[in-house]
């Protein structure tokens, strides 16, 4: 039995965005983030996305930092499932 890649799409980060690690759920739709630009982010998920993104603790998310107060807060743009954070890993964007 030989055993296919999958091919994973995954969306990568543009411009200033970051990817991040849920450390903390704060309640409201509001999280305590650890990005890889080494700040610590209180993020937000916006209200378009509230309904259809699910986050917990352990997950890596993508955050867009806010244009003001942007090394302290962000949104949560995106939520990677369990194969396309093992292809950011392998792909040098996160260095666990």
């Amino acid at each position: 039995m030989v055993m296919e890649e999958e091919t994973v799409r995954v969306r990568t980060p543009r411009g200033d965005e970051v990817l991040g690690t849920v450390m903390e759920v704060l309640g409201g739709s509001r999280f305590r983030v650890e990005c890889t630009d080494g700040r610590e982010r209180l993020c937000r998920v916006p209200g378009r996305s509230k309904r259809r993104m699910y986050v917990k603790i352990g997950d890596v998310i993508l955050v867009k930092p806010w244009s003001i107060e942007g090394d302290e807060k962000g949104d949560i743009v995106w939520r990677y499932k369990p194969a396309q954070v093992s292809w950011l890993t392998n792909k040098g964007f996160l260095g666990q």
